[in-house]
């Protein structure tokens, strides 16, 4: 009895153990013809299908197979993390500072870092590419996530009030360039290139938080910080736009790694259409800004009492790489008691511009260049009408530009130090072509006008300043002629301060 009744409980042991492992083989088969089916589903996405799933996660080698992953590099990072957080903590507060005041907008007196240490979280490196584009350089773009827990104070003074700004929550996402330039010499390199790469757009996230105190007691201060963050990011390093830095003991001409200017774009400034008003008694008093680059801003003079205003004002800014840059049109409310109200801006990319062909824009105004911020917001900001005309520079044209754009930046420095403006960052007003001149002492009516530069009627492109002297003589015969008796030239021809005291 007990042996038939052991082979009986054997027999039915067996066949589960045979039911089970089949039953198991076939959902394991099931699992497979699933997730083929999906790879391949996966497999037929576009890259753009791919960052709509993805979101900010979404990593460069899923679509740039030439992205290689480097988890051994992230290992090595996360051990290495405690010693290079202290090491940038210092370089940055030495370096960013200095940056933060020149890039302050004019609400803000004075920016300066009270506590900055980057955390205990080290960063990721989702991919590295290694190219070769030019010959005796090694190019790497590094796409670089971080999201850490640094402790960021910085020490705001404004026009109204002094408070400590907490930065939390800090995200990064972006792709960086790094450029090594080789030589024949011990350590090869002789110097490196640092950019962030204008596609895709560098993503910085972070919230304000104002310590023993809130953001209301600044009204816009978040707003300024975050022009001000911008500004840097735009106008030093993202690409065009690089950081060079030379490594000791290789004596190596850099001019080929430094950005150059590459032509100039003449803009007339003709007409807005409804604008939004901001007053409360009477109607909004507009003036626009225009700019490629941040720190070269020029603006019109003031319109008073109008939301259909009309300027005709010519400008010349400098271009620098064509096929990555945009021209910014901000149009602002100005006003003598409080900080002038961004009415709304625009831009319009370089790219599909031809030479020597002017081109009318008819643009819709918005809140932020920021499609998010865009979208959120409601209001009906008008239109502005502005004429366009790209013109090349010839290597010549190109040299003497880059050397009178230094010269007049450092003008620009001294007349800060000088307190006759109160940032870097600030516009500068006057036509090109008018003989509108903002370099020199600038003592009496706040505008100065240095040697013969007033005769020679030369404006500096991208900037507005007038010549220095005699010495830039030459050089007018690319920068001013080109508008000379345009519009607004002719009506302002005589005046060398009216738009800017206008607008101040």
């Amino acid at each position: 009895m007990g042996l038939v009744s052991g082979m009986v409980m054997g027999a039915i042991v067996g066949i589960a153990l045979m039911a089970g492992w089949s039953r198991m083989m076939r959902y394991r088969s099931t699992k497979r013809l699933a997730k083929a089916a999906d790879i391949r589903l996966l497999g037929s996405l576009s890259r753009d299908d791919l960052k709509k799933l993805c979101g900010d996660n979404f990593p460069e080698w899923i679509s740039f197979p030439s992205f290689e992953q480097v988890k051994w590099l992230n290992k090595q990072l996360s051990k290495m993390w405690p010693f290079i957080a202290q090491a940038v903590s210092a370089v940055v507060t030495e370096t960013v500072e200095p940056l933060l005041d020149d890039y302050r907008p004019a609400g803000i007196k004075s920016i300066k870092f009270k506590k900055f240490f980057l955390g205990h979280v080290p960063p990721k490196i989702e991919g590295i590419r290694v190219q070769s584009l030019t010959k005796g350089q090694i190019t790497m773009d590094i796409d670089f996530r971080w999201g850490g827990d640094p402790s960021i104070i910085l020490g705001v003074e404004a026009l109204v009030a002094s408070l400590p700004i907490q930065l939390k929550d800090l995200q990064v996402f972006t792709v960086i360039r790094v450029v090594f330039q080789l030589c024949e010499q011990i350590p090869c390199i002789s110097a490196v290139v640092v950019a962030l790469l204008a596609d895709p757009k560098p993503r910085i996230d972070y919230t304000l938080k104002a310590v023993g105190g809130s953001l209301t007691a600044v009204p816009g201060l978040d707003d300024m910080i975050d022009d001000t963050v911008d500004s840097i990011v735009e106008d030093m390093l993202k690409w065009p736009h690089r950081v060079v830095i030379p490594l000791g003991g290789v004596d190596v001409d850099l001019s080929d790694l430094e950005l150059k200017p590459q032509g100039k774009l003449t803009v007339t400034v003709k007409r807005a259409n409804n604008l939004m008003n901001t007053d409360i008694i009477g109607k909004s008093d507009p003036y626009v800004v225009l700019y490629i680059r941040p720190m070269f801003k020029v603006k019109t003079k003031v319109i008073h009492n109008k939301l259909n205003p009309e300027w005709n004002e010519t400008f010349e800014v400098i271009v620098e790489d064509k096929e990555t840059q945009f021209l910014v049109v901000e149009v602002y409310d100005n006003d003598n008691m409080q900080t002038d109200k961004k009415l709304g801006l625009a831009k319009v990319p370089l790219l599909g511009l031809e030479m020597e062909k002017a081109k009318e824009h008819f643009l819709k105004l918005e809140r932020s260049l920021d499609p998010l911020k865009a979208n959120k917001d409601k209001k009906e900001r008008g239109t502005i009408t502005i004429e366009v005309q790209y013109h090349q520079f010839t290597k010549e044209e190109a040299m003497e530009t880059a050397e009178l754009e230094k010269a007049a930046l450092e003008q620009k420095k001294k007349m800060k130090e000088a307190g006759l403006i109160g940032s870097t960052m600030d516009a500068v007003g006057g036509v090109v072509g008018s003989g509108v001149g903002l370099v020199g002492t600038g003592i009496g009516a706040g505008v100065g006008l240095v040697g013969t530069g007033l005769g020679a009627g030369v404006g500096l492109v991208g900037t507005g300043f007038g010549a220095v002297g005699s010495g830039f003589t030459k050089a007018g015969k690319f920068m001013g002629r080109a508008v000379t008796g345009i519009g607004s030239s002719k009506k302002n021809g005589g005046s060398t301060n009216a738009p800017e005291t206008d607008a101040d």
